[in-house]
């Protein structure tokens, strides 16, 4: 059988463990897969791009599982009710090829993407990083800013957004947590001003610089989540070229992350190598870093076995049929054979 997650059923898991211990939980689960990334084979997402946005496929596997998820990125959407984001993934057994788990993945993205943004906050950032910017206050904010509250000390957050109902949003959202200041800004400079950490999570489809040079301050790390597919960017070229650069899977990167505005040559680190202590990260205090994440699908990975694990340990979702089993695995026309047909195959024996 296969385990299925609904939305339903992902948010009564959260809630069991709880937002901020579910984030670092998954955040334990990045990291240890990242220290195994040459165990895994990997390959950029499979991209369908049109005029209105993006549908991918995300494929990962190690000789044990594999994983995949697909997912859309259509800025649009809210106009019409829908997410921006939308996804479902699935976790399957190499050696069977049998699904173990058939998860919806929309919450889940936000949940993951704010663990990886931590796993890179943790290895790159100033350890007496307290303020951070948030430009961009839609869907996956209050992931990041539980992320950074309640995993690396962040106590005041310095919000901006385009759509000031966004803001309130994100207020309103936070409010439960008191030692989490969420203060607004007029701009995204303003935001900016004085930050230790700046993540921008700005969902157009469009090559934009929203954080310019001018805006850097020493010492700075810049979490750069919403520059994610091809022609869409956060950051002025200038800051990626003033910084010390990290990425996840470096080909896929070159496509979609924010370094995709300059020479195929520009030095970047991967962030595993971090992570394993096969490379620096930040090499100073007055250093700046920017984590140009796109998201990739070892975090998918990560995400579904550890929603396999909670899963069953909670007894939360379902157990489906998703495909045929029985004794007679080479007889599927059983499953569709009616009354009658079997009548008349009686008559004629």
């Amino acid at each position: 059988m296969t385990r299925f997650l609904d939305v339903p059923a992902m948010s009564r898991l959260v809630r069991a463990v709880g937002v901020a211990p579910f984030i670092g939980e998954l955040a334990q689960a990045v990291h240890d897969d990242f220290l195994r990334w040459p165990e895994f084979e990997r390959q950029a997402r499979v991209a369908s791009h049109s005029a209105l946005g993006v549908i991918e496929l995300m494929p990962v596997a190690d000789s044990r599982r594999y994983a995949f998820k697909y997912v859309n990125g259509h800025p649009g959407n809210t106009a019409r009710g829908l997410p921006t984001v939308m996804a479902f993934g699935a976790l399957a057994q190499v050696d069977t090829g049998l699904p173990l788990l058939l998860s919806e993945l929309t919450l889940a993205t936000a949940l993951r993407t704010a663990a990886t943004s931590l796993v890179a906050a943790r290895a790159l950032a100033r350890g007496d990083s307290r303020r951070m910017a948030l430009i961009g206050n839609g869907a996956q904010s209050e992931f990041q800013a539980l992320a950074f509250h309640e995993h690396l000390g962040i106590d005041e957050i310095v919000a901006f957004d385009i759509d000031p109902a966004a803001t309130d949003k994100l207020q309103r959202n936070l409010a439960p947590w008191p030692r989490l200041r969420v203060l607004r800004a007029a701009s995204a400079a303003d935001a900016v001003r004085g930050c230790d950490i700046v993540t921008t999570l700005t969902a157009d489809k469009a090559r934009a610089a929203i954080v310019t040079p001018a805006m850097i301050e020493p010492g700075m790390h810049l979490n750069a989540v919403g520059g994610d597919c091809p022609g869409k960017t956060e950051l002025h070229p200038d800051v990626l070229r003033a910084s010390r650069v990290f990425v996840e899977y470096e080909p896929q990167t070159r496509v979609e992350g924010d370094i995709q505005q300059l020479p195929s040559d520009f030095p970047v680190v991967p962030l595993w190598k971090v992570l394993a202590g096969a490379e620096p990260g930040r090499e100073g205090t007055a250093q700046v870093t920017v984590f140009d994440s796109v998201g990739f699908a070892l975090e998918d990975y990560s995400t579904l076995r550890y929603l396999l694990e909670q899963a069953v340990a909670r007894d939360v979702g379902d157990s489906i049929e998703l495909v045929p089993r029985g004794e007679h695995p080479k007889d599927l026309f059983r499953h569709v054979r009616d009354g009658q047909a079997a009548a008349s195959a009686c008559r004629v024996a």
